[in-house]
């Protein structure tokens, strides 16, 4: 999991110069919600190369908090109607549903991953 928070440098930079959001999702409308997310979770790596028995529980919370709010924009995105639903347009559109399912994906996976860990069942 460590390797996963070490990359948002990476996902970071995709971000910023190719425009390919992978992993924060979820503040796509809010530029600076997605910055100050960022550097949380570069934080977050921090945390766990400076305390590693953190990590199991970091990934946890982290990814948990991914697919809640994952869940709520996409949700919220499509049950509110909005001015490009009238004129034919659609609520999401499919780079925001593959966002969603690559991010989900993956927030879901550290989390099923880490309550094993946290259970002692892995």
């Amino acid at each position: 999991m460590q390797a996963y928070y070490l990359a948002t440098a990476v996902f970071f930079l995709l971000d910023i110069t190719a425009d390919v959001n992978i992993r924060i999702a979820f503040f796509e409308n809010s530029p600076a919600l997605k910055w100050t997310y960022y550097a949380v979770c570069m934080g977050l790596a921090g945390l766990m190369l400076w305390q590693p028995a953190l990590t199991t529980l970091i990934s946890v919370v982290e990814s948990l908090t991914v697919v809640v709010a994952l869940t709520l924009s996409m949700g919220m995105r499509t049950m509110r109607i909005s001015e490009a639903a009238f004129e034919g347009g659609s609520f999401v559109t499919i780079e925001e549903i593959f966002n969603f399912v690559i991010s989900g994906g993956i927030a879901y996976f550290a989390w099923v991953r880490g309550m094993q860990e946290l259970q002692g069942r892995r």
